[in-house]
């Protein structure tokens, strides 16, 4: 049986994540997969090798694009130096590319949002898809130090802390209702809820993070 070509991958990944976000991975089938793409199950198998692989690569696929998308605002942001509120304005932008993303994949944007990568993770998920899901944790990781070095100069575990719940916890409290509720299609996160997320991520940021710990030992 013919494995599907490249073109045809990416519009069964199109697919995998439409579904993902309609009903959920409990849901989620190669049979469903199938009917939905008009791809036979034999291909799909022969494409992925299981359903596990399958939803680790539409997932990774997702994350890495929304990953390069937030590097990109927190770039432009930058640019020119950390001056003038540049650092800040990046928090708020790298807080708001949940909105910017679900503008563009919609069906992506409500899968990230509704499915945890560490909930793929297990024996069946091939290696090379469990590594390269933690390097996006790793990637991210570094995004929020950067962050932090931007805002304050360091980069400890409280500055990261602080950088963290303006870039994950706030977005997800903001947004996270919109993205998982069970509307179809199209997603608009409305620039009320934006502005607000700016305004709570300017808020976080005027308290500066707890003073770094000194290590153990020295005065």
């Amino acid at each position: 049986m013919a494995r599907p070509r490249m073109h045809d991958l990416d519009r069964i990944l199109d697919v995998a994540e439409e579904l993902v976000a309609e009903d959920g991975l409990e849901r989620f089938t190669i049979r469903r997969l199938a009917a939905a793409s008009g791809v036979s199950n034999g291909a799909l198998y022969h494409a992925f090798g299981s359903v596990t692989a399958l939803l680790g690569r539409t997932w990774l696929r997702a994350g890495g694009d929304f990953l390069e998308l937030q590097t990109s605002l927190v770039d432009t942001a930058l640019e020119g130096g950390h001056r003038d509120g540049a650092a800040v304005r990046a928090v708020i932008a790298a807080a708001d590319a949940p909105a910017a993303f679900a503008a563009r994949r919609p069906a992506a944007a409500r899968m990230l949002m509704s499915v945890r990568s560490d909930r793929l993770l297990g024996p069946q998920l091939p290696e090379e898809v469990a590594e390269a899901l933690l390097g996006l944790d790793r990637r991210l990781v570094a995004l929020l130090a950067r962050l932090a070095e931007a805002l304050w100069g360091r980069a400890d575990a409280a500055a990261v802390e602080v950088v963290t719940t303006c870039v994950v916890d706030l977005p997800t409290a903001l947004f996270g209702r919109v993205l998982t509720g069970p509307a179809l299609g199209a997603v608009e996160i409305s620039d009320d809820r934006r502005r607000r997320l700016e305004a709570a991520v300017r808020a976080v940021l005027t308290v500066p993070p707890e003073r770094a710990r000194r290590p153990s030992g020295k005065e």
